[in-house]
């Protein structure tokens, strides 16, 4: 089994082609993309952390495209999924929705995996939200946090990696990746 990451796949949302410049020519075709390249990546055995933003658009179309996504998947719920708790509004039809859809766990917040604090919010918020999630940031800790929410604006920053799909060649990214990352090899 190995452990993947990422972030931030906007399944069903037209906007983000053009907020970040995905190489799609529409939502479906990125939708096709998206679950071919997770395929090719994640085997039926893996796991796999999302770290927020699954999917937006017309939730009934869009939320079952996760039941076809290889891997046993947890969710780290992210201010553009349904089931995160700062909606409040609909919260437990919306936890049950993601949960159908296949997601093993959704948690709020953020939570330690092993060595990683993973949580959708960087420590430090993009200047494009102007603060408007600072109160759901993680406190800053010299430990290295996996993050979305970014989308393409890093990589990696100071103690942060970015586990986007706009930064990892839309798919998610093993563990072995991030350490190789971290501590590249002699």
């Amino acid at each position: 089994m190995t452990r993947f990451f990422t972030a931030d796949l906007h399944l069903g949302h037209a906007n983000i082609i053009d907020y970040c410049q995905r190489p799609y020519a529409g939502p479906w075709e990125m939708n096709a993309a998206l679950i071919d390249n997770w395929n090719e990546t994640v085997s039926p055995d893996d796991e796999v952390w999302v770290l927020g933003d699954v999917a937006m658009g017309k939730l009934r179309e869009t939320l079952p495209l996760v039941s076809l996504l290889n891997g046993h998947k947890q969710l780290v719920a992210g201010n553009h999924d349904r089931c995160w708790d700062g909606h409040k509004r609909g919260l437990a039809a919306a936890l049950q929705a993601y949960s159908d859809a296949g997601f093993e766990t959704i948690h709020q917040g953020w939570v330690t995996v092993d060595d990683w604090l993973c949580c959708h919010f960087p420590y430090v918020e993009d200047v494009r939200h102007g603060g408007r999630f600072a109160a759901h940031q993680p406190p800053y800790q010299a430990r290295w946090l996996l993050h979305g929410h970014v989308h393409d604006l890093w990589k990696v920053k100071d103690w942060q990696i970015n586990v986007g799909v706009d930064v990892w060649d839309y798919r998610p990214v093993s563990e072995d990746q991030i350490r190789e990352l971290i501590v590249p090899s002699v």
